[in-house]
């Protein structure tokens, strides 16, 4: 029996070595809004009011280091803009504040931008096209691909 499709992620909550620094990366780089601040080791952070997409905390990972490579863990926390121009003003705050990009994506379904925050957890930011444009086979089966993604030309699409 498969789950109710209204179900949806509902935030992501990370360590973090550094709340400051964090912060710093998910409010002044991607401008989500700081909702609460607690004791100073964590912070709930959110969009158009909502309590929290993301939690950050430092309650057994102040200083720590990222896992090594080839551990289990996180692979990336998605965030989904609402459409091609936001995806676009994403792109813009991230090359302004130098952070590097790790790849570009167009799944056929979404086009997708994948960086890493300062903890090196994997983000991707990504905007979905709409069902009516998704790649199909002759069977109807979805056909998602990893075609490259013109950054320019999306960086153009900025507000």
């Amino acid at each position: 029996m498969p789950i109710d499709p209204r179900v949806h992620v509902g935030h992501v909550h990370l360590k973090v070595a550094d709340l400051d620094r964090a912060i710093g990366f998910y409010s002044g780089v991607l401008g989500f809004e700081v909702q609460q601040i607690s004791a100073g080791r964590a912070a709930f952070l959110g969009a158009g009011g909502y309590h929290h997409h993301i939690g950050l905390n430092t309650w057994e990972s102040a200083g720590g280091t990222p896992p090594p490579p080839g551990h289990t863990g996180l692979y990336h926390s998605a965030f989904l803009y609402p459409s091609r121009a936001a995806l676009a003003d994403a792109l813009r705050r991230v090359t302004e504040a130098g952070i590097p990009i790790d790849g570009a994506a167009d799944h056929g379904v979404s086009e997708a931008i994948y960086l890493r925050d300062p903890d090196n957890n994997g983000v991707e930011l990504y905007r979905d096209r709409p069902p009516e444009e998704w790649p199909r086979t002759a069977d109807g089966a979805l056909a998602m691909g990893n075609a490259p993604l013109d950054l320019r030309a999306l960086l153009a699409e900025a507000p």
